[in-house]
């Protein structure tokens, strides 16, 4: 088993912990300390020794952070972890706080009338920092860069990751990364940069067509490296961990303690990731008079617009992953209620995806949300929190897996029982949403903010909505959440023909039950029509049949039930089961 359901964190180690924090804050000078999610990756995904607001608080979320004062500690959440904060974390020492209707700055305004409030410089981005600040004018209180406390107080801290890199081949890559740095280099010397220091680590493993295993269900390298104008690079990592790989004489290997000398003797003008790189990095560059341009990633857009080969491997991934889906989806309907778990749910669909023989490792810890448990948007099930599947739930699973070909994401929403009107309704205003975004066209240069809505409007036309983005970026391989592209109000990036992105709008009724239906879809060119503007369209890539017991057909228009139709019509064209899964195939994907 990939996934464990072991609790990593308990409320009731966050109350010593914020004393012992707090000491350090009286002793150094300071009155209070920012403890973020990130690590100095900026990844979304931190290892564990990087798990700083987990240890502190409690809290698991993907996304947030705390603000430690010496008498108040508000523990920053949005929409997606609302409940989740309330089971994790000690409320009475550290106060959910929402964000970012609730932003730091004013948070901090409210509670201090001046201070000094210290922030680890490796753990926050520059535009981060920049904007607090900004907030914070007029007032008397300011930030400081700091050592970071927390390190200094966790006696037991876990080593950084240290496994070997593994070379990703041009047979799945579909490019070469000499091909690769020449296509960054020129974009260099294209703005006059003579260098860009590069801090994300899926940047640096689609360049140099790397993969690791430093962060469990994401297959990246953890380091940073440098790309020059001409296409050299700089790699920052210990030499054992690549030392088995073929070398290239156009890649340097430095130890990783030597980032800074190295980066401070650079030639100007050097490129840094304002929203991606850790603030001390312009620190750095700064105090070594490095003339300093503060622009995006160079590599994050060319990743994230996929090749034909990257393509093609994340449809036959998706291929296999909808044979395991379904198989698990026809032992779901065998099963008698009140007989499972949620952890057997997690299990037995792990299994199945194991039974592959292809899976590298689950692309996140499944979420088996059963009832009240499925309106945690982001639930993780553990040995604590474990349900019994009852008559009467809804039964919501988010799941995927990292193959080397592909990286899946999908969400199925299951009735346990026959289910009432009530969800029928609410999980027919999902689909509708779903199937909106499915079958948008659209002229290029639109992003996905524009397009969220769609998502949104039949859930808005009833009164109702979700607190998360309809879509994110996926990786090949890689992160199963990338940047920049999303469905989101938040996102201004264009979208452009070979990005992934995932179409999962949800609703959620706390203390009853969770709906979320998810599949990944692909930009592309659209066919010519009208009068021949350049526009866009997607590719459904997802494969797995949509509960039709949880659809109320007289809500459908005539398109969106030809939709369902069509896209039941196309998965039992294309996935081949045998036995019970297949009696289960035809009965789910028969016409409404």
């Amino acid at each position: 088993m990939f996934q464990t359901f072991k609790a990593s964190t308990s409320p009731d180690q966050g109350p010593p912990r914020l004393k012992a924090l707090r000491q350090v804050l009286e002793t150094e000078g300071f009155d209070g300390f920012i403890v973020p999610r990130a690590d100095a990756y900026q990844g979304e995904y931190v290892s564990d020794r990087d798990a700083r607001l987990a240890w502190l608080t409690g809290f698991t979320g993907s996304a947030g952070f705390c603000i430690v004062l010496r008498d108040k500690a508000g523990i920053f959440i949005d929409g997606r972890y609302r409940v989740q904060v309330k089971d994790e974390v000690a409320t009475d020492h550290f106060t959910p706080v929402h964000w970012p209707e609730i932003k730091p700055a004013a948070w901090l305004k409210d509670h201090l009338t001046s201070g000094k409030i210290a922030f680890d410089p490796w753990l926050f981005t520059k535009l981060q920092i920049d904007e607090i600040t900004d907030e914070l004018g007029g007032s008397d209180i300011t930030l400081a860069p700091s050592d970071n406390f927390v390190d200094a107080i966790w006696d037991a801290q876990p080593a950084p990751p240290a496994a070997k890199v593994e070379a990703y081949p041009i047979e799945l890559s579909g490019k070469r990364s000499p091909d690769k740095r020449d296509q960054i280099a020129e974009k260099l010397r294209k703005k006059g940069h003579k260098a860009a220091i590069l801090t994300l680590p899926d940047s640096i493993c689609w360049l140099l067509n790397i993969r690791g295993s430093d962060i469990p269900r994401i297959p990246i390298v953890q380091c940073f490296a440098v790309i020059h104008d001409d296409a050299k690079v700089d790699l920052f990592i210990d030499q054992h961990r690549v030392e088995h790989l073929d070398p290239d004489p156009a890649i340097t290997v430095i130890p990783p303690a030597e980032f800074a000398a190295t980066i401070a003797k650079l030639d100007g003008p050097v490129r840094v990731g304002a929203g991606s790189a850790p603030l001390a990095v312009t620190h750095i560059l700064e105090a070594a008079d490095v003339e300093t341009v503060h622009a995006m990633d160079p590599c994050i857009l060319p990743k994230a617009r996929k090749n034909k080969t990257e393509i093609e491997g994340t449809r036959q991934a998706h291929l296999r992953d909808a044979q395991a889906m379904i198989r698990f989806l026809a032992w779901l309907d065998a099963q008698t209620p009140g007989t499972f778990s949620e952890i057997d749910v997690a299990t037995t669909l792990e299994g199945f995806r194991t039974q592959t023989n292809a899976l590298r490792d689950v692309s996140f810890d499944t979420i088996s949300g059963a009832g009240p448990n499925g309106a945690i948007v982001h639930y993780r099930v553990t040995e604590d929190t474990n349900r019994t599947v009852e008559e009467g739930d809804l039964l919501l699973v988010d799941s995927g897996g990292q193959y080397v070909d592909g990286t899946t994401d999908i969400t199925r929403t299951i009735p346990i029982g026959t289910p009432t009107a009530e969800q029928k309704k609410c999980f027919t205003l999902v689909l509708q949403g779903m199937i909106a975004v499915s079958r948008a066209r659209f002229p290029k240069g639109i992003t996905g903010r524009d397009l969220d809505a769609l998502a949104r409007a039949p859930l808005w036309r009833e009164g109702m909505d979700y607190d998360h983005g309809t879509g994110h970026g996926v990786g090949t391989y890689l992160s199963v959440h990338e940047g920049p592209q999303r469905l989101s109000r938040a996102s201004e990036v264009p979208l452009d023909p070979g990005m992934i992105l995932s179409n999962e709008p949800g609703y959620y009724r706390e203390v009853a039950f969770g709906i979320r239906i998810e599949n990944l879809i692909v930009v592309r060119a659209a066919a010519p029509k009208g009068d021949n503007r350049e526009h866009l369209d997607f590719e459904t890539i997802t494969w797995v049949p949509i509960d039709r017991r949880l659809i109320d057909t007289t809500m459908l228009s005539p398109g969106e039930r030809d939709w369902v139709d069509s896209y039941h019509a196309e998965i039992a064209s294309k996935i081949n089961v045998d036995g019970a899964a297949a009696d289960w195939l035809k009965a789910a994907t028969a016409p409404l």
